[in-house]
C-alpha cells in the first residue's frame, strides 16, 4: 500500500495535485487505517495517471470526471467535442498574440486598423510626437464614439495631408508647442486655418460636420483636449476675432 508522496511520485503529479482531487472528487480519498495515514492501492494509481492524461491532453477538469465514467462512444463525441472547443481556444489566444504584438507599437491599443494607419502616415510626414499623440488620444474617443464612421473620416484625413498647408499646419503647431508660440507663429495659424474653414464652408463641409457632431456633450469633451493649453487658448482668441468659433466643430459666428 502507498502513502499520498509515494502515490503521487508513482503517477508524476504533486501532493497538492492528489489532494485537490480529492476535494473535487475525482479521486476517492480512502479511509484511515489503524495508525491514521490514508494508503492507496494500484486502482488509485491507475485512475490518478487517467486523471493525469487527460489534463495534459488539455481536457478541463469539469470534464474529466464524465470521460473517467464514460462509455466507449460517449467518450468518442466527447473528445471530439473538447477537440472543437480547444481549437476555439487556440484560435482565440492566437488572435490575442496578434493583438498584444500590434500593441507594441503604442497605437493599436484602442484604435482601430484604419486610425493606426492614418496616424503612421501623419507620423512619417514629420508632425511632431507630441501632436501625433495628442491625436491618437482624441481618436481613441471619436473611435469609441463613432466606430462605424471611421473610414470614411480616415480618408479625408488622409486626404488632407496631401494638402502643403494642413503639412505647414502641423510643422506651425510643432513650433508653437514646443517654442511657446510666438505671436507671428499665430497669426500665420490663424489666418491659414481661416482660409481652409471658408473653403470647407463653402464645399458644405463644415455643415456636415455639425450634423455628424451633433452630441454637444461628447465636442465638449473632446474640446476638453486643447483646454487650458496656452497657445490654443491664444490661437481661438484670433480666431475669434477673424469670426470663427469652436474647436473640434468649427462653426462660424
Amino acid at each position: 500500500m502507498l502513502t499520498i508522496g509515494q502515490l503521487a511520485s508513482y503517477a508524476g503529479v504533486t501532493i497538492r495535485a492528489v489532494r485537490h482531487y480529492h476535494q473535487v472528487g475525482l479521486l476517492p480519498e480512502p479511509e484511515r487505517d489503524g495508525s491514521g495515514y490514508r494508503t492507496y492501492g494500484a486502482e488509485a494509481v491507475v485512475r490518478l495517471i487517467r486523471i493525469r492524461t487527460l489534463r495534459d491532453a488539455g481536457v478541463p477538469l469539469t470534464r474529466v470526471q464524465e470521460l473517467l465514467d464514460a462509455d466507449e462512444e460517449t467518450f468518442a463525441a466527447a473528445v471530439v467535442d473538447i477537440d472543437r472547443q480547444l481549437r476555439a481556444d487556440i484560435r482565440e489566444l492566437q488572435a490575442h498574440r496578434r493583438r498584444i504584438a500590434q500593441l507594441a507599437a503604442g497605437d493599436s491599443l484602442a484604435l482601430p486598423d484604419v486610425v493606426v494607419d492614418y496616424l503612421d502616415r501623419l507620423r512619417a510626414t514629420g508632425a511632431p510626437a507630441v501632436l501625433v499623440d495628442a491625436e491618437r488620444d482624441a481618436w481613441i474617443l471619436m473611435a469609441a464614439r463613432w466606430p462605424e464612421a471611421m473610414p470614411e473620416m480616415m480618408a479625408d484625413k488622409v486626404a488632407q495631408l496631401s494638402d502643403p498647408r494642413t503639412l505647414r499646419l502641423y510643422g506651425l503647431f510643432g513650433q508653437m508647442v514646443e517654442g511657446g508660440g510666438q505671436e507671428g507663429l499665430l497669426q500665420e495659424t490663424a489666418d491659414l486655418l481661416v482660409t481652409m474653414f471658408e473653403e470647407a464652408e463653402a464645399a458644405g463641409t463644415l455643415s456636415r460636420q455639425s450634423e455628424e457632431f451633433a452630441d454637444e456633450g461628447f465636442v465638449a469633451l473632446m474640446d476638453s483636449f486643447a483646454d487650458g493649453h496656452e497657445v490654443v487658448e491664444r490661437l481661438r482668441r484670433l480666431l475669434a476675432e477673424r469670426g470663427w468659433t469652436g474647436w473640434t466643430v468649427v462653426e462660424k459666428a
